[in-house]
Formats: structure tokens, sequence, C-alpha cells
């Protein structure tokens, strides 16, 4: 035994073991999971969504490189690591217990990165990523690769690593946090993107040799009237947004993606949020934000391909090939002035959404999900719905027919020096082209009333290249 343990390795889970398979490795494996995967839809889900997750199914062969290895282990003990775990890679392995009958599991490999389309979970760790001085286009690639396959085992509820949490020696520091063991997967989905500084930084440095692969719209969004933009809030070379209905278990996925990222990159911010304020399935009811009001009632559904088709994914001869089937990520923290709304009039709340607090409906008339009626007029002559209501502005037929699809989510970060508190909206949006958010933004910052009660305080744009394939990874295709 090495590291000084003098312990029985237990199988377990582990290859030998009832039920273990290694995917990437053995042809039966292969199909068994391919199977499971023929199930794939254009919402991201598969046969095995909404049933009971499967049991531990052993180590995949497709592991994390040496690399990675110091990031689990950490730099005063990288040696001690090595020699447990490094003739063989640190592999992506199945947790000592099996996940909870009734949690949901999204495939990962598939033609579209699971967590857009998919059914919104009720939480969210959100992180931007920033190159390490001196990393290179070989640490960049083997970073994703490590990343594809922690993501792989993370999402279907396994531990990282060989031994994972607790089942390694006890003179190393564990490959896994721990903090989600025993946890089911609880819908987990883990999706990355490209920051236009990966490709090319402020200062024109090309990095990585991929400047001439950019794509002509990911660059920084532009400065819309009314920003207070904060440095420290914005940007990033990679992102990484874990969503899941167990908070634990999406903090649990980017503490060991950071882990494993240890020296190629370090987290410049991160965002953590809760109850999600759009529904992205008609499987979904309406969420409501912090301003008690019903958000993304006229969300581009899962469920209407055509529209997804038209405005999330780019399309072939979009840009370039690497990013067909894939889309753009706009994230915006912004700040609700909660005491302000709480002190304001029911009447003026409804008249800055333009639709009617308990139902939701538009103030032309109706339910929920009635058509708002922009012509609409009351007894005074003036519009039911105001000119400069939240609600006339987002519309798509305001907006020359541009559709977002909304994945935001709620946050409270505590309070500032005031007692007030720090909280808001974390605004992610998918779209096929970075225009179509400009253009309702820019609709939203010059005219809408509820600029009054809200502050743009973070900004960040990424690329979201298409799903990965068994056997490959996440945005492979850049670098072919």
């Amino acid at each position: 035994m090495q590291g000084g343990d003098s312990r029985e390795r237990k199988s377990g889970p582990f290859p030998g073991a009832e039920g273990a398979e290694t995917p990437l490795s053995r042809e039966d494996g292969e199909e068994r999971k391919d199977r499971a995967d023929a199930g794939a839809n254009a919402s991201g889900t598969a046969s095995v969504v909404g049933a009971a997750a499967e049991g531990p199914r052993g180590t995949s062969r497709r592991g994390i490189s040496r690399r990675g290895l110091f990031g689990l282990a950490g730099a005063g003990v990288a040696g001690l690591g090595i020699g447990i775990a490094a003739d063989r890679g640190v592999q992506a392995v199945a947790a000592a217990g099996a996940p909870a009958a009734g949690s949901t599991v999204y495939p990962f490999y598939q033609e579209h990165q699971a967590g857009i389309v998919t059914p919104a979970q009720d939480r969210l760790h959100f992180a931007a990523f920033d190159l390490a001085p001196g990393a290179t286009r070989a640490d960049l690639i083997s970073l994703l690769q490590d990343w594809t396959a922690a993501a792989a085992a993370l999402t279907a509820g396994r531990d990282i690593g060989s031994y994972g949490a607790v089942g390694g020696p006890y003179d190393a520091p564990p490959e896994d946090t721990g903090e989600a063991f025993g946890l089911p997967p609880a819908g987990l989905t883990i999706t990355v993107g490209f920051g236009p500084t990966l490709f090319e930084t402020s200062a024109g440095l090309d990095r990585f040799g991929l400047a001439s692969a950019r794509p002509d719209a990911l660059v920084d969004l532009p400065h819309f009237p009314g920003d207070q933009l904060e440095a420290a809030r914005g940007g990033g070379d990679l992102c990484i947004q874990a969503c899941a209905d167990d908070p634990q278990v999406a903090v649990h996925a980017i503490r060991n993606l950071s882990r494993i990222a240890f020296g190629r990159a370090a987290i410049r911010w991160s965002q953590l949020g809760f109850g999600r304020t759009s529904s992205t399935s008609t499987s979904q009811a309406t969420p409501r934000n912090l301003f008690g009001f019903k958000d993304g009632t006229a969300n581009v559904k899962a469920e209407q391909p055509a529209v997804v088709d038209e405005h999330v994914w780019v399309g072939a001869g979009d840009g370039p090939a690497w990013l067909t089937g894939g889309s753009y990520l706009v994230a915006r923290r912004i700040r609700m002035t909660i005491e302000t709304w709480d002190r304001t009039a029911l009447r003026e709340q409804e008249t800055v959404f333009g639709r009617t607090k308990g139902e939701g409906a538009p103030l032309s008339g109706g339910t929920e999900f009635t058509e708002p009626d922009f012509a609409s007029t009351g007894n005074t002559g003036a519009p039911l719905i105001a000119a400069t209501s939240h609600v006339r502005l987002a519309h798509p037929a305001q907006n020359n027919g541009v559709q977002l699809l909304r994945r935001g989510y709620n946050f409270v970060d505590g309070n500032d020096d005031l007692g007030r508190l720090e909280a808001g909206l974390f605004f992610i949006s998918y779209q096929r082209r970075p225009s179509q958010f400009t253009t309702v933004q820019l609709a939203l910052a010059r005219h809408d009333a509820m600029n009054e009660y809200v502050r743009h305080v973070g900004s960040a744009l990424f690329a979201v290249p298409p799903g990965a394939a068994r056997g490959s990874y996440l945005g492979a295709a850049l670098f072919a």
C-alpha cells in the first residue's frame, strides 16, 4: 500500500463489482450507454430523465490528466498523489452509494450541451475563470479534457477520482471533496463557455493561437445606458454554469472543477443563485422574481423546437464551424433596490411590469398566457399597458421578432453597509446571436420604468460550444 495506508481496499463500485462498466474502453459498455443516450431529445433530456438514477457504474477510462491530479491533490502533496494514481490517471468513478430513487439524471454526452433547454433547475452556481499567466495551448486543451471527464461523472452522480471522497489513503487529500457524497445527482447539468479574451486579450495578445477562430460576434457587450458595471463582476476566459435541484450538488460541482483547474485557471468571479426566474419547459410553472412578479411567462420553451432552432442554436454559416450547434450565453448581475420597491404602491408596481402581480396577466386583460394587447386603451384613452412597461419593451413584437431563452436566478448576498439587501436577479440568456440580447437590452435601458429600481453591475458574454461526443471533449472542434 502507498502513502502509509494499511487498509485493505474494497472493490465496492469499482471495476469488477456488479454493475460496473468502463464505457470508453469496453464495447459492451459503450453499447449500453449509447442505448441510454438514444432517448435524448431536443429538450436535452433522455430516457433516464425523471426515472430513478442508475447505481454506481464503475470507472470510466476517460480520466483526468496528470496535470489535473495536481489540482485534486494540492501542490503540497502532489508527489504523494502521483505515487497513488499517476500511473492510471485520476479517473471519474462511482460514488460508494447508489443515487436515491427518483433522482433526475440528464445525459452529458449529446448534440447540444445540457443546461440550456433542459428544464431549469432550482439552484445555480456560476463561475467565470481566467487562464493562469503562462498557461499554454496544451494546458487549455488538457483542462477542457479534464473538465469533460469530471462533468460526465458529476452529472451522473459519481465522485471524482480513482477513490472518490472516502476510499483513498489516509495520508493524501481525498480526490473528491465529499460534500455531495451520498446525495443523488439532483438533475445536475454542467455547461461550459468561452469568453472573448480566450481568443485575444484586450491588449491584442493571442495566447493560445485561437484569434483566427474567434466568432466576429464574440466581443464584449456594449455599455448600455444606466450601466454601473464593476470590473470584478464581469468578463472571463471561460465559464461554467452548474445547475441542480440541490444547492450542495451545484456547489460541489464548481468546487471540484475549480480544484481540477489548479495551476491552469482560477475563478475570476462567481455567483450563487436560487429560485429560478424562468421556465424553459411547458412542464414548469412560471416562477417569481424578488419583486414578487412572475418572470419569463413568454420565454422560449424546449417544446418549441423550431423556435429554439431559430433563436437559440448557432446555425451552419453563422460563424466558425466549431460553434455550430452551440449558443451564446449572456450573464448580467442586476442589483434590485428591494427596499425602495417594497414601499411602492401596487398600482405602480403593476404599471412598471405591465402585468398583474397575482395572476401575471397582461394589464390589457385575460390570463397569464394571454397575448398582450398593446393597442388597448382605458377610459382616459391611455394605453392599458404603458409605453414604458417592461412587458411591452421586452416583447418580440416591439423588437423585430427577437426572442431570448432566459435562464436566470434570484440571488441574495447578504447586505451592504447601509443594511440594505444585496439582492437581485442573476440574468442569464441564451441566443443564436448576441445582437438579439443587445436589441432587447437597449430598448429596456433607454425606456424601461423598472430602471428606477434596478442597477446592472455585472456583465459577461460567452460562446457555448455544442455538446461533446463520447470519447472527445467540450470544444474539441475549436482545436482541430
